[in-house]
């Protein structure tokens, strides 16, 4: 793909959970039935995002004070899995995430996706939604869960013909959406409606928005800046 008018635009690379798909209920919900079963206490959502961070046994190891072995963290995360995936057909779009999608690709603007969620899954996922035209590419995971994005983004940039790592522009709802942005030398804007308080967010030093209009706002500033 050779870009033309779009090309004084940003490219955005979009994250799908907590991000376009609002699903940070149905992660809590999971996480605590996932917990119970395991004999964990329950967490509220404000300390889930205080405590969040990947790679995932990270956030475990906040948790229970020590890493999960690794027979342990296998089992949390099917356990987390069985449960999440058996939830999420209650979760909806983000506000304004549908619209965006396609408002930017009626106008010639190129976005992609480049997500932790296994790729066998997130495809159908977008098709229920009808939103998967939008994307020049979609990138799932296809290996164990529990990493970072970092290589997955070296991955999907490299796939991506024409889009200059400079004009492009990483919106998430995560610390590590702005880290993988620069391990590939993108920039980030965070948004707030997911896995990370403000707070946290903050802390990865790139713009931090409440609404995917923002989001997009800046993406297009900081492209051109």
């Amino acid at each position: 793909m050779v870009l033309g008018r779009q090309q004084k635009s940003a490219h955005i690379v979009w994250d799908w959970n907590g991000t376009l798909l609002h699903d940070i209920h149905t992660v809590l919900e999971a996480t605590n039935a996932a917990f119970d079963e395991l004999g964990l206490p329950a967490i509220t959502l404000e300390r889930y995002r205080e405590l969040y961070c990947v790679p995932v046994p990270r956030f475990y190891e906040r948790l229970l004070g020590r890493l999960p072995t690794e027979s342990e963290w296998q089992i949390m995360d099917e356990t987390f899995h069985r449960h999440y995936w058996a939830r999420i057909s209650g979760a909806g779009l983000a506000e304004g995430a549908a619209e965006l999608l396609a408002s930017r690709h009626e106008a010639g603007h190129t976005q992609s996706l480049c997500s932790l969620a296994p790729h066998e899954k997130l495809l159908p996922l977008l098709r229920t939604y009808g939103i998967e035209t939008h994307f020049v590419r979609i990138d799932g995971s296809v290996g164990p869960s529990g990493g970072g994005k970092a290589a997955q983004m070296v991955r999907h940039l490299a796939a991506l013909s024409g889009v200059e790592p400079g004009r492009t522009v990483v919106i998430g709802d995560a610390v590590d959406d702005a880290l993988a942005a620069a391990h590939v030398g993108a920039r980030a804007v965070l948004f707030t409606g997911g896995s990370h308080s403000r707070a946290s967010l903050e802390e990865a030093g790139v713009p931090v928005v409440d609404t995917l209009h923002e989001a997009v706002e800046r993406a297009e500033e900081l492209a051109v800046s």
